[in-house]
């Protein structure tokens, strides 16, 4: 059996006057989420807060098919509320959010999102990424077009093919896995990791979580700090 505790932060970066990202931090109820708006004052910040609101007050099913269900569901209905939002109040403008989401039970865990906040997982000292970027330069390094070295570089490397609020219909991307006591769970905006290198983010992440939470936004906001930075930490630990 496995138990976890957890830490999270954002900040509106250096060079931002909104912070248009938002997060939920429920242990208590085993998720957690990052969302990154998008569509400036009134739009983005509107979009990620419709995101994070209804899972801050949804019960948690028993069972874990039936909350994945649920907190899909969830997604889906404020897709259509930013549709129907951006019609009546912005003229029709496109307003959206990014989300990624991790739940988690003491045998499974799940990872829901559409967009390119990430899901990390540092198991053993090695770092991977869960979650893939629902974006048009992760397509072409998916189709050999080009490197991910370039990919780091490229001109529309935020250009996002996903978000909710982004389409009429919302495809939401599942991955699940089995959590292990000694894992370590990053879900951040790309704030973060835009700002702040693998190996630096793999380091940061053998610290107690809060101690990780905070190192990681100083080291984005010193490295420039060019967008908002959002960073939650979850840290898997053997049953008491």
């Amino acid at each position: 059996m496995i138990r976890w505790i957890s830490a999270a932060a954002t900040d509106v970066g250096s060079k931002r006057r909104i912070n248009e990202d938002a997060l939920l931090e429920r242990p208590d109820a085993g998720i957690w989420v990052v969302a990154d708006g998008m569509g400036g004052h009134a739009a983005g910040d509107v979009a990620s807060h419709a995101v994070v609101h209804p899972l801050t007050v949804m019960e948690r099913p028993e069972a874990m098919a039936d909350f994945v269900d649920a907190v899909e569901d969830a997604f889906m209905n404020v897709n259509l509320q930013l549709r129907d939002y951006a019609t009546q109040e912005l003229g029709g403008r496109t307003v959206g959010s990014t989300v990624v989401s991790l739940l988690l039970s003491p045998y499974t865990g799940v990872c829901l999102w559409a967009g390119d906040s990430r899901l990390y997982r540092l198991r053993q000292g090695q770092l991977s990424r869960i979650s893939r970027d629902h974006s048009a330069v992760q397509e072409m390094v998916e189709s050999g077009a080009i490197t991910q070295e370039e990919a780091d570089r490229h001109p529309k490397s935020n250009v996002i093919t996903r978000a909710v609020g982004g389409s009429e219909r919302l495809l939401v991307d599942a991955a699940v896995f089995a959590p292990e006591a000694g894992d370590t769970y990053l879900l951040c905006s790309d704030g973060l990791y835009n700002e702040v290198a693998d190996d630096c983010i793999r380091r940061k992440l053998a610290l107690p979580p809060e101690e990780a939470v905070r190192h990681l936004v100083d080291e984005a906001l010193h490295n420039g700090g060019r967008d908002n930075v959002t960073v939650v930490v979850v840290r898997l630990l053997e049953a008491e």
